[in-house]
């Protein structure tokens, strides 16, 4: 009897499953968590962020793998100096799991794992100081709205320290360093096969 509830929640789960490809970009609004030394402050740097993803749809449950070209970083400021920025870029790829309420609506959490791409601070190149991978957790709601439009907003909370500097170089004041992301996307579903 369990084994045939469990059966019958799956398929209902399941049922109208769709297999949809399509195209995502918008702002991001980064920072990173940091110890940081006296006189400096980190605020928001903004950016943005475009790639594709694959959407596998049921009934209440969906899977969305992406891979995203991604500007992270932050505005480093110290006390009477012009604003510095620090500029990450990476390759993200987040594996969401999407959970449908109504209308299209949903809830998303997934792991994420960044690849290094770039980084610079006050125009220097500082990427061998920092770790060529970041492991962070999505969290955010999203729309899939008719015509194959999708909105989505996300937190990005970086869990892995990608501080890797061992002298005192520019990054070597920071003794952990954290990427943290909110990002805003629309998208489109260029393809979409399947009943929904």
């Amino acid at each position: 009897q369990r084994d045939h509830i469990c059966n019958q929640m799956f398929s209902s789960i399941f049922s109208f499953a769709q297999v949809s490809i399509g195209i995502k970009g918008g702002p991001n609004f980064a920072n990173i968590d940091t110890d940081a030394t006296a006189g400096q402050n980190y605020d928001n740097r903004t950016g943005w962020h475009l790639g594709a993803f694959a959407q596998f749809r049921g009934e209440k449950i969906g899977f969305q793998p992406e891979i995203l070209f991604s500007q992270q970083g932050s505005t480093v400021t110290y006390s009477g100096q012009p604003d510095i920025e620090s500029n990450f870029s990476y390759v993200n790829i987040p594996l969401i799991v999407k959970l449908y309420t109504v209308a299209g609506i949903n809830l998303q959490v997934g792991p994420q794992i960044g690849l290094l791409t770039s980084a610079e601070y006050d125009d220097e190149d500082i990427k061998d100081e920092l770790k060529g991978t970041d492991f962070s957790l999505a969290l955010g709601v999203g729309w899939d709205l008719p015509f194959g439009l999708t909105i989505d907003g996300r937190y990005n909370w970086g869990l892995s320290d990608i501080n890797d500097s061992v002298g005192q170089g520019s990054g070597a004041s920071m003794s952990t360093v954290k990427n943290q992301v909110w990002q805003f996307s629309v998208g489109y579903k260029l393809f979409k096969f399947g009943n929904k």
